[in-house]
């Protein structure tokens, strides 16, 4: 089968290999739809830190965000998953440390990630293995744009989880990409008031199109009552900036990461008795994002900009991007093109 693979910093072609055979307690999806994202443009680079940690060593099979249709089960797995539209989780823990017992997988110290790391190849290839556990069936009203968006979503879900803010309140997103568009379009069908922060005059008035009018550059930033703040940005002075902006008692939440070290004052944190919470994953947070997008809440699809095939998608992880495209920010993938 054709999968595109990574072999070295700024180096990767689409190749021939071997088509997955269902293990134990694993299914076969063939892939429909996968996303591209931040992670995997880091991977291309070579500055990703799984690269420089031993986690993911080159060559890398990148793509976890994605959906697809069962085509084979293997031992011990219901055979009514077969012909199945599903997604799934990433992050995959042994199953038998305490983390894994307390449904912290995604924590496991012994993980893989699809796509991402300990080798478990990833979804911008023409089928996907994956454990029957990790799955999640997608209804009719969810379709493949949507479907692929869910692991993008989860992780926007757990981000305003997180923020601990209800209806009528007011949360700040810092970064108007993927991860905080997804995040304030969840927050606001929550009843929660969203404001967006960003710097990119495009990707600004892309989130006015969506239809959020509170949207500002550092030197138009109201001096409002923020009562959380979400970094899904990756500039490393943002979460400084998240803690001194936020509610005294209220939280800042991190979901975005920068290349370098972010550096932050905690006297203010224990000053102001703010909460800073990391979001690293999206399991716990898929099947609820599923039903947002089935019930019409959530709508992620004028966030895709382009699908293209696999032999296409080099040039975009070097950062080409056609102006006709538009100021959307995700990438899809149709592997059988």
């Amino acid at each position: 089968m054709r999968a595109f693979v990574i072999t070295g910093p700024r180096t990767a072609e689409v190749q021939q290999v071997e088509p997955p055979v269902p293990g134990h307690g694993d299914v076969i999806v063939d892939v429909e739809r996968a996303g591209v994202c931040g992670t995997d443009a880091e991977f291309f680079s070579g500055e990703m830190a799984y690269t420089h940690s031993g986690h993911a060593p080159y060559p890398m099979r990148i793509g976890h965000e994605w959906m697809g249709v069962v085509s084979a089960v293997g031992d011990e797995v219901d055979p009514g998953w077969i012909g199945r539209r599903v997604t799934g989780d990433t992050m995959l823990g042994c199953r038998r440390c305490d983390r894994c017992a307390s449904g912290r997988q995604y924590l496991c110290a012994d993980r893989y990630e699809i796509g991402i790391r300990g080798g478990w190849p990833g979804a911008l290839a023409e089928q996907l293995p994956v454990p029957a556990v990790a799955l999640h069936p997608l209804p009719d009203t969810v379709d493949a744009v949507q479907g692929a968006m869910v692991e993008p979503g989860g992780n926007a879900l757990r981000a305003v989880r997180a923020a601990q803010v209800v209806a009528g309140e007011r949360v700040l997103v810092l970064g108007p990409g993927t991860i905080g568009l997804l995040t304030a379009q969840i927050a606001a069908a929550r009843g929660i008031e969203v404001h967006l922060l960003g710097r990119d005059l495009p990707s600004l008035d892309f989130a006015r199109s969506l239809g959020f009018t509170h949207v500002w550059t550092a030197d138009t930033l109201p001096a409002l009552r923020w009562d959380a703040v979400i970094d899904a940005a990756t500039a490393e002075h943002l979460p400084a900036l998240a803690l001194d902006l936020v509610e005294p008692g209220r939280r800042v939440v991190c979901i975005g990461i920068s290349s370098d070290p972010s550096l932050i004052d905690t006297r203010t944190a224990v000053l102001k008795e703010v909460t800073v919470a990391g979001v690293l994953s999206a399991s716990g947070g898929l099947a609820e994002t599923i039903d947002l997008y089935a019930a019409g809440s959530v709508d992620p699809r004028p966030l895709v900009a382009a699908t293209l095939g696999l032999d296409e998608l080099a040039p975009v992880l070097s950062g080409a991007r056609p102006t006709s495209w538009g100021h959307a920010p995700k990438i899809h993938l149709d592997p059988r093109r």
